[in-house]
């Protein structure tokens, strides 16, 4: 795993743990926070992290934190795998231009992109009657 990928994982779990713990949008959990903050600027830090839960609800917090993370990781796979002839297309047009911008892609995702229903995004031909 790289720097950046090492990154991105631990910013989501940050969130994630933000999402349950500061702004109680846990649907197991519920919209409670967990763990007081208390300001320590005289130790050198900014803020520290009580606990101020059970062992069990620390468990309860884990699992809710890692189920976010691997929700938020299968529809990414998910919307990654429908999306890969976008993906493709992209890489095609990145190596002729070098750079695209927001009305290439809005183009690209038209013709070769796939909604989040698994629909094709691409025009369907009308029949004259």
């Amino acid at each position: 795993m790289t720097t950046g990928a090492g990154n991105d994982l631990e910013r989501a779990t940050d969130l994630a743990r933000k999402m349950v713990c500061e702004w109680g949008m846990s649907e197991r959990l519920g919209p409670m926070t967990f763990g007081k903050k208390e300001e320590q600027i005289f130790l050198g830090r900014d803020f520290t992290q009580l606990q101020d839960y059970s062992d069990g609800t620390a468990d309860e917090i884990d699992k809710e934190v890692r189920r976010l993370i691997q929700d938020s990781y299968d529809r990414a796979k998910s919307l990654l795998t429908a999306n890969m002839r976008v993906l493709h297309r992209m890489a095609e047009v990145l190596l002729e231009k070098e750079s695209i911008d927001g009305a290439d892609i809005d183009e690209i995702v038209k013709q070769y992109g796939v909604t989040s229903d698994g629909e094709s995004t691409e025009p369907v031909a009308v029949a004259a009657s």
